[in-house]
């Protein structure tokens, strides 16, 4: 049963096995999730953030293990890490239209795969708090440039 979950929400309900970029699919499935809550909730900031805080530590968790099932330091089926990265991305975003929305993944995706410094050294932490922490300070990066954006409205 343990085993089960921790890879279910490590591939985050399946998203990791995709073929061809997962963690790209992973960005996208946490994308559409806080799209859906603002469109049809109206949920903003505050909602995203204390889900971000809620699945954060089973993310480790589910991280941690699914890589030792695995055996590989940083699976790339484990996308849960893509999905809280894109999320706090998100956090920077003062409004969310088509345009913000696709300038947090495209920010998140891009210090994510880039990881400048200090980002390559959070993947160095124990297992899933490696995983996930530099996905999450990634998504610092991206949140401060999307709140930068805001801020000299560019958009």
């Amino acid at each position: 049963m343990n085993r089960k979950l921790a890879i279910a929400l490590a591939t985050f309900f399946g998203c990791g096995y995709f073929p061809w970029g997962p963690g790209t699919i992973g960005s996208l499935a946490g994308l559409g999730i806080a799209a859906l809550l603002h469109g049809n909730g109206g949920f903003g900031r505050p909602v995203l953030l204390i889900l971000t805080l809620l699945l954060l530590g089973p993310a480790i968790w589910a991280a941690t293990h699914t890589a030792r099932i695995i055996g590989r330091e940083d699976p790339g089926l484990v996308v849960v890490d893509e999905v809280l990265g894109q999320w706090v991305t998100l956090l920077g975003a003062a409004i969310r239209d088509w345009k913000t929305l696709l300038a947090a993944f495209l920010l998140f995706r891009l210090f994510d795969i880039w990881k400048p410094w200090p980002i390559k050294k959070f993947e160095k932490l124990p297992e899933g708090f490696g995983i996930i922490a530099d996905d999450v300070v990634a998504g610092l990066y991206g949140a401060g440039f999307l709140w930068l954006g805001r801020a000299f409205e560019l958009y």
